[in-house]
């Protein structure tokens, strides 16, 4: 059997689980959730049935990264981080990007949504993902909500940058795994650009979501996508 010429250049559709919209209902707006590093989209879709409280018209999304992931044997990732230099971080999360990229427009096409009507969510490696392939799209995401994550190359966005989407980052002070200062970086630097960003630290959590930082994300949609 021939290959299929977009698997053979990397670029085959990430693919993964979706939820809703709620009641059978027509989708009103997409909202993509990238998963963290050694995961697929099942650790994050249950997501959906809880914001979508907040949003009955969404279709949530879950890729699963598009690289499998070394250390565990169905674990996925967005790109290898065994040479954590910058500039292999980089090339990696634009390889990334990308592929995400290609899913977020087949999604909207699938779906009959207009271009801007969705937003990105992503934890930890998937935080890193959303917020560099988001802030780099137009049009852009209507929010970007980025859980214990980080900002890659944020040398590059002064030029790069397409759009000015309110950005949300919530990180736990008891995260050993990506430090809170992570966040805190990434703050500075997209309120140096001019952005709308809400950052909030969650006093004892570790590197996960808690119920508050699940409740600040409804929000941070609803208001996002009745602007």
């Amino acid at each position: 059997m021939a290959a299929d010429p977009l698997i053979a250049e990397g670029k085959a559709p990430l693919d993964g689980p979706r939820y809703g919209p709620k009641d059978g209902r027509k989708a009103e707006q997409l909202i993509v959730l990238c998963h963290g590093i050694g995961a697929d989209g099942y650790d994050l879709i249950d997501l959906a049935s809880y914001w979508s409280a907040a949003l009955p018209g969404a279709c949530f999304a879950a890729p699963n990264a598009p690289e499998p992931y070394p250390l565990a044997p169905h674990g996925r990732q967005w790109f290898d981080i065994a040479d954590r230099s910058p500039a292999t971080l980089t090339a990696g999360v634009r390889r990334a990007r990308e592929k995400l990229d290609l899913f977020i427009d087949s999604e909207l096409a699938r779906l009959a949504l207009p271009a801007s009507e969705y937003a990105l969510m992503g934890f930890s490696q998937g935080a890193m993902t959303a917020l560099f392939a988001g802030l780099r799209r137009a049009p852009g995401p209507r929010a970007v909500l980025a859980y214990s994550g980080a900002l890659i190359a944020p040398e590059t966005l002064a030029l790069e940058r397409r759009n000015s989407a309110p950005v949300l980052l919530v990180h736990g002070e008891a995260d050993e795994v990506l430090p809170a200062f992570l966040s805190r970086d990434a703050e500075r630097a997209l309120t140096a650009e001019g952005m709308a960003v809400e950052a909030h630290f969650r006093p004892g959590l570790g590197h996960g979501i808690d119920d508050a930082g699940l409740s600040l994300g409804a929000l941070f949609l609803q208001r996002a996508f009745a602007a």
